[in-house]
């Protein structure tokens, strides 16, 4: 992978580490490349408040591999591009996503690609190919709430709306809208310790992989 300017569930899982080390309260703030992210930890629930998203754009069309597709896009502290589909399971979302991904119309950057199909109301489930990984991911929180203000946008569903990942876990994505502009967005759900490790001082000590392989 490669640096990103936001991560939402790295935010929430960053924040629980910081309080479980008693680097910081239960309320903090920190600086990521996209802004200042807010958190809030309650036992294993995380839920943080995400920069301002900006950059909206809806209904647009994609030519693609399997014919023009319409798309939204916005940017929810990094990139991305949202698409409604009816049956989300038969998605062949490597390649079409890989292609959406490095479509000229995002260039230099590139962009993350979000599919969505509404569960009921209130509740998407979504499947996310994201730039860096090159691959799908099993969650992707600030795709989740780019595909649930896209959603929102689109049917006017009211806070929160419920998104399921590839994982099976749930999101929860809260908002503030008035028209085409949101604001006050938190995305919130759990970040749990799966396993504790130490890395040892010969391990730091290695200076690159050269000198590795020599037996230095």
């Amino acid at each position: 992978g490669s640096r990103a300017e936001m991560c939402g569930n790295g935010a929430r899982c960053a924040a629980r580490f910081a309080y479980l080390n008693k680097i910081a309260g239960t309320n903090m703030s920190f600086e990521t490349d996209a802004g200042i992210v807010l958190a809030q930890v309650d036992n294993d629930l995380v839920k943080i408040k995400l920069t301002e998203p900006k950059d909206l754009k809806v209904g647009f069309t994609l030519d693609t591999d399997i014919g023009p597709i319409t798309a939204s896009s916005i940017n929810t502290g990094v990139p991305h591009v949202v698409i409604p589909v009816d049956n989300i399971d038969d998605i062949e979302i490597i390649k079409l996503g890989r292609q959406i991904r490095y479509h000229g119309k995002f260039a230099p950057a590139g962009t993350n690609v979000n599919f969505y199909c509404p569960l009921n109301k209130n509740k998407i489930k979504i499947r996310t190919y994201e730039r860096g990984v090159e691959n799908e991911t099993l969650a992707c929180g600030t795709g989740a709430v780019a595909s649930a203000l896209v959603y929102a946008n689109k049917t006017k569903v009211k806070s929160p709306v419920s998104v399921m990942t590839k994982s099976g876990g749930w999101l929860s994505v809260y908002f503030e809208s008035k028209t085409d502009v949101f604001n006050n967005i938190y995305l919130k759900g759990d970040a749990r310790v799966i396993y504790k490790g130490e890395m040892s001082k010969d391990a730091i000590n290695y200076t690159s992989v050269e000198n590795f392989t020599k037996g230095n």
